[in-house]
């Protein structure tokens, strides 16, 4: 090839050019048409390039330089087209021929990319022409051991890697091409075997991709050659390159079917080579296979690896795989290769975690040899776990899942408790992230992970280990919301949902069932069956399918029969939810068998738990025979079951079922209906009942259903009875007596049964017969359960209703228990009984009184006064009746003074001979009681008993006396001696007393002479403690003696103050007693700041009467210290709260005092000047005015130092005071619970709570406070 150039080049398109060109030749004289122009201005002469390149004794060095300058007019626009234009084939053979005939690796490479570029550039046929003479040239002989043939396959190859159409139609003789490259493949060369399978599969893949599967293609009859030589290649080579070029060969065939067909034509054989196929079939395929891929599994390029995983996956897909294939597979240790891969891999290459989990999803087909490799790989399996799991909607999850679950199922005892523990983690972030909507995940993976999770709990490593209970716990919640979320997108999942729930709560109970942790596992189940699955079914039940339906059931079922377990708070959310009528519903909606049994059989389950005795049993045996309607039901219980056992059986069930259902108010059929079909029911078969063929607990049932819906009938008035069935169930009652409270029973029933006069003595022997059975030990019910409790609290309600006998039952029970001389424990007990009714419903003492309660007591006093127990439960009796009793309701005077006769009685001679027992101070308890309500003209007479009984007169001055005379020791005899017991209990009665005396004996009562020091050796005539004495107590004694000394004293003052005020002239201060009055101030001055609020406002309270009597104060220094004090408290900005004005109450007392003396004191103008007052009332808020601060505003207002600044500040303070306290007395109407809270007596402490509360009741801030602000707008006014 020659070169023209100019010296001065021009553009090869100009006119000259083309002028020039008509007359240009190469030097070897060839035509200008084969000589082309480049942009440099050379030319290139196409006859002496091909002459060069296809001469293989050229110059190596020409040869590249020509293709080099070839190469780069190629990438001339102009060159290429006239090139493409004029002489598109004219370089073909040359470039063929050219790698043919040099074996220049370097060189060939040359000439292929050029080729190549000429292939890109042209057209089809330019391509197509280079294929035909390259597979030409390969097709012509045998190959051998050549570089120049090594460079022609790579052509080929590279032609056929082309993007140009269909270039394997340019095959002429495919089939000897065929032949070649098959024995290419057994030839030693790694690199022309790399060569080979390459072209192989660009052949297979472009014949399939433009012909698809032609039986008639020439590759079929040489497929299985391909097959196994292909596989013989990739067990011998150890170059990547080759592998890779194999597996691809490989996988083409695995897609084509070829690798199906090899399995179905073993047997037949090609003529070709015979000796070399016979060698090669020596190893069967599949043996071959399992060999081949081993070494690419363990090829460290990740493509290499990835490819081979694929074509396991489309070797195992194919169909001819047959079990025994896939276990070959297995038995060649592949699953533990890729176990391998995915322990080495570390999860850093998706596509190497996803081919690997389809080869072992694939592999799992031969379940007994894989076993071993599944348990040997588990724990490579858990990283990918949590690998997959992160990222939503990944493919690879459902296949980790399954094979998980397949290991956890066929080798249970491989898992570790880590293991365990860690999965359930995984899960539960799964599960979370899916409803927080973080990361979704497919159906089939919930559907998987549920599976999983009931393996996982299945295995023994899982039983004890506590994180996993906490972890089910959020698992359960996360399922079961997916599934009622996506309930109608996948209902599917619902089932295995409810399994996960059903299998979870009874791992927590086989975990550990000791161990209270793990009820949380539990506890979280119920709930989420009472919160949600029970709500979510009850509305959509028209909504749901069977089998969902059905698995509701099921679960419910499962957690009723729990044996370790009954969940009676489950059940009582079950059936309050009208669970009877929809189960009803479900045999509506589903009439099948299968329904049918497991709705009556879980109503079974719901009776044992709810009424015990395995009452569910009689449901169970007439299952089959029950019909679905409850209508039916109805009418069973009309039919005489004497006379066929099904019906008999049936009835029973009915009975049963309609008796739980009410017990909830869960109305199965119109209530006429019910009650019409159980008086044909009594009326059939009462001879039955009678002769005791019907078990007891249907009977009681039976009597308990009819006492309903005859109570039912009562209140509508709108439903007849029968009178025949009324005679017959009261006959039964009484003639079998039946234990009708010995079962759950509704309380209209109960309520029917207490209306029936003719039933009482039966009702009365049904009461101790349940005392007995529960056991009422003083307030408290014990050995018993919840619905002995509601019983009780109903039976209470009865007798405190006053439409029953109820309370009468009660009262003739204890009286006939008496006079009777019935058993100390059944009195015992029925006193307990009815001193818990009171207490839990107060108003029952009102109607236990108008029955004659006091008799009966008294008769116990009296037929049993030897009996320590008796006695003080009839003390503990009588003390809560006198606690909670109206004082109307006690009329009958006689029988209580017999009573106080025997308490009396019994408390002076307790404490003669034993001192003062905890008994004896309950009795001075009632005594005090009793003295309490004569100040509501009731009891006087009683009352007047106690006040004038001389020994218990002396008992009282020998008990003050012997405390007096302790002086200063006197302190430590606090409320925990003995001594301090019985002087608070007597200072309470005398503090009754001295209440009680001018209502009882009125005209009688002397209190001056109390105050007398001359009189204080004379004993009085009523229970009354001297005011000397009452003086020392108050200084000497402890707090307890205190508070009760100063009312008592403060008591006695009013007395005196009022004789003084109604009759002034008997009743002057001796000149002799001034001194003792001032002795008396003095003690109550030094009181005035006691810690106890009370105490310091009865002292002064008590001050202010005294003073009162005198007009004068004697030395007021005191109570200018007090009164400033007070003044610089209030005045101070922010120390007016409410505890404070509380705090100072006595202080108020005492300027309020000063204030009212007929000569103010002169200081007193100087303590209330106008900056004090200012601050005073600056400080005041509506929220914290008491009504003594209204006073003692008055009492400024009356002394006139308060300006009209002062007092407008005032009015506007006391009207936004007046809005507080209405609004607050609304809040308190609407929220005053009106039950009066009852205080059973068991220890002297609350007895002592009961007393103190009646002297010195609770008073709320607002009491008296608006009157006192009226007050001050009157004295206002006045002033003004």
């Amino acid at each position: 090839m020659y070169c023209i150039n100019s010296d001065h080049p021009q553009r090869p398109d100009s006119d000259q050019n083309l002028r020039n060109r008509q007359h240009l030749t190469c030097s070897q004289g060839h035509t200008s048409s084969l000589i082309l122009q480049t942009l440099e201005g050379g030319s290139i002469c196409l006859v002496c390039l091909s002459n060069l390149i296809s001469n293989s004794n050229s110059p190596t060095v020409h040869v590249s330089y020509a293709l080099n300058q070839l190469s780069h007019a190629l990438s001339q626009p102009v060159f290429i087209q006239n090139l493409l234009k004029y002489h598109p084939h004219f370089l073909v053979s040359p470039l063929v021929t050219a790698i043919s005939s040099f074996e220049d690796e370097p060189l060939a490479k040359q000439t292929i990319d050029v080729i190549s570029e000429l292939c890109s550039f042209g057209d089809c046929s330019i391509c197509g022409e280079f294929v035909a003479r390259v597979s030409d040239r390969l097709s012509s002989g045998s190959l051998s051991w050549s570089r120049r043939q090594v460079y022609m396959l790579h052509c080929l190859g590279v032609l056929l890697d082309s993007e140009k159409n269909d270039p394997y139609t340019y095959i002429k003789d495919k089939d000897a091409l065929y032949l070649n490259l098959v024995t290419g493949l057994q030839l030693p060369s790694e690199e022309i075997q790399g060569e080979i399978l390459f072209v192989l599969y660009k052949m297979c893949l472009i014949q399939h991709a433009w012909l698809g599967n032609i039986n008639g293609d020439v590759l079929c009859g040489h497929s299985s050659k391909i097959l196994h030589l292909s596989l013989e290649v990739l067990l011998k080579t150890q170059r990547d390159d080759v592998r890779v070029n194999c597996i691809a060969l490989l996988s083409v065939l695995a897609r084509r079917g070829f690798f199906e067909n090899a399995f179905e034509n073993d047997d037949e054989a090609d003529n070709f080579m015979e000796i070399t196929e016979n060698e090669l079939e020596k190893t069967p395929l599949n043996f071959l296979f399992a060999e081949a891929i081993k070494s690419p599994l363990l090829s460290s390029d990740f493509e290499v690896q990835t490819a081979t995983l694929d074509l396991i996956v489309l070797y195992l897909s194919c169909g001819g795989v047959s079990e025994k294939e896939v276990q070959i597979l297995v038995e060649e240790n592949i699953a533990d290769y890729v176990f391998e891969i995915l322990r080495l891999s570390g999860c850093k290459k998706d596509s190497i975690v996803c081919s690997s989990l389809q080869v072992l999803d694939l592999l799992s087909v031969a379940e007994v040899a894989f076993k071993q490799r599944l348990a040997i790989g588990f724990t490579t399996l858990v990283p990918v776990l949590r690998y997959v799991a992160e990222v939503p909607f990944h493919p690879a999850q459902c296949l980790s899942l399954k094979l998980l679950s397949e290991c956890v199922l066929n080798c249970p005892g491989i898992i570790s408790s880590f293991n365990i523990e860690e999965i359930s983690l995984i899960m539960t972030g799964m599960l979370k992230k899916h409803v927080d909507g973080d990361a979704n995940m497919l159906p089939e993976t919930l559907t998987l992970v549920c599976s999983v999770l009931v393996a996982l709990m299945k295995s023994p490593s899982s039983l004890g280990i506590l994180s996993v209970a906490k972890s089910l716990e959020d698992i359960s919640r996360y399922t079961i919301t997916i599934c009622l979320s996506y309930y109608g997108e996948f209902s599917s999942q619902m089932l295995h949902s409810l399994y996960l729930l059903k299998e979870a709560y009874e791992y927590s109970f086989e975990s550990n069932p000791i161990n209270s942790d793990y009820k949380g596992l539990c506890n979280c189940i119920l709930d989420i069956c009472e919160t949600k699955l029970l709500p979510w079914i009850s509305m959509n039940i028209n909504e749901i399918n069977e089998d969902i339906t059905l698995g509701v059931l099921e679960l419910f079922h499962s957690i009723l029969i729990q044996s370790d377990y009954q969940p009676k708070e489950f059940v009582d959310v079950l059936v309050s939810s009208s669970w009877f009528s929809f189960s009803f519903g479900c045999l509506g909606l589903f009439p099948t068998e299968k329904m049918k049994w497991r709705v009556y059989f879980l109503l079974s389950s719901i009776l044992d738990v709810i009424i015990g005795n395995e009452s569910g049993q009689y449901i169970r045996d007439a299952a089959l025979h029950l019909p679905s309607d409850p209508i039916d039901l109805m009418f069973l219980l009309g039919q005489k079951g004497s006379h066929n056992h099904e019906v008999f059986c049936c009835q029973s069930a009915v009975l049963l079922i309609l008796y739980t259902s009410s017990l909830y108010d869960d109305r199965l059929a119109d209530d006429r209906m019910v009650l019409a079909s159980l008086e044909q029911y009594i009326l059939l078969n009462s001879s039955e009942i009678l002769g005791e063929f019907v078990k007891p607990l249907i009977t009681e049932v039976f009597i308990n259903l009819y006492s309903l819906y005859r109570g039912l009938a009562k209140i509508t008035y709108q439903i007849p009875y029968s009178q025949d069935a009324e005679n017959a169930i009261f006959h039964i009652v009484t003639g079998i007596q039946s234990e009708t409270l010995s079962t759950r029973i509704h309380r209209t029933s109960l309520k029917w049964l207490f209306q029936q006069e003719r039933i009482c003595k039966y009702i009365s022997s049904q009461i101790l017969r349940w005392c007995r059975r529960c056991i009422v030990y003083r307030n408290q019910i014990v050995i018993c359960n919840d619905i002995e409790m509601a019983k009780f609290k109903e039976i209470a309600e009865l007798v405190a209703s006053g439409d029953n006998y109820g309370a009468k039952l009660v009262v003739c029970l204890l009286r006939e228990l008496v006079e009777e001389n019935g058993h100390e424990d059944d009195i015992i007990l029925v006193l307990n009984m009815v001193s818990s009714v009171i207490t839990l419903f107060p108003a029952a003492s009102g109607q236990l009184c108008l029955n004659g309660i006091s008799l009966a007591i008294q008769n116990v006093y009296h037929h049993h006064s030897s009996s320590v127990e008796i006695f003080n439960s009839t003390c503990q009796l009588v003390f809560t009746t006198l606690q909670s009793v109206n004082s109307e309701l006690l009329y009958d005077d006689n029988d209580w003074i017999k009573v106080a006769t025997e308490l009396m009685h019994y408390l002076i001679s307790t404490i003669t001979e034993n001192g003062c027992t905890q008994e004896a101070l309950l009795v001075m308890g009632i005594l005090s009681l009793i003295l309490h309500h004569s100040l509501h003209r009731n009891l006087l007479e009683t009352s007047k008993t106690i006040l004038l009984n001389t020994q218990l007169i002396s008992l009282v001055n020998k008990t003050i006396h012997e405390a007096c005379i302790k002086g200063p020791a006197l302190y430590d005899h606090d409320e925990s001696t003995q001594t301090g017991k019985a002087l608070i209990f007597f200072l309470m009665l005398n503090y009754f007393c001295l209440k009680s005396v001018h209502v009882v004996l009125p005209g009688i009562e002397d209190a001056q002479s109390l105050l007398h020091s001359e009189t204080r050796s004379q004993q009085s005539f009523y229970i009354s403690i001297h005011c000397h004495d009452l003086c020392r107590l108050l200084h000497f004694g402890s707090t307890p003696v205190k508070l009760i000394s100063s009312y008592c004293l403060l008591e006695l003052f009013q007395r005196i103050t009022e004789q003084k005020r109604k009759e002034p002239e008997k009743v002057k201060v001796q000149q002799n007693t001034n001194h003792h009055i001032w002795s008396i101030i003095s003690v109550l001055q030094g009181l005035i700041f006691h810690s106890d609020i009370r105490v310091a406002t009865n002292c002064a309270l008590c001050i202010s009467r005294a003073v009162d009597w005198e007009n004068q104060v004697e030395n007021d220094i005191w109570y200018r210290l007090i009164t400033e004090e007070l003044v610089m408290t209030l005045a101070v900005s922010g120390l007016s709260s409410k505890s404070i004005m509380i705090y100072h109450k006595p202080a108020v007392e005492i300027a309020v005092l000063m204030l009212k003396m007929q000569q103010v004191p002169k200081w007193i103008s100087h303590v209330f000047d106008d900056s004090c007052i200012s601050g005073i009332i600056q400080n005041l808020s509506p929220g914290n005015v008491t009504r003594e601060m209204v006073i003692l505003f008055r009492e400024l207002i009356r002394s006139g130092l308060l300006n009209s600044k002062h007092i407008a500040s005032l009015n506007q303070l006391f009207q936004a005071c007046r809005k507080r306290v209405y609004t607050e007395d609304n809040k308190d109407d609407d929220t005053e619970d009106t039950k009066k809270m009852v205080v059973f007596p068991d220890d002297l402490g609350k007895v002592y709570e009961v007393l103190i509360n009646l002297i010195s009741p609770e008073s709320s801030l607002n009491e008296g406070l608006l009157e006192e602000i009226e007050v001050f707008c009157e004295t206002l006014m006045e002033s003004e």
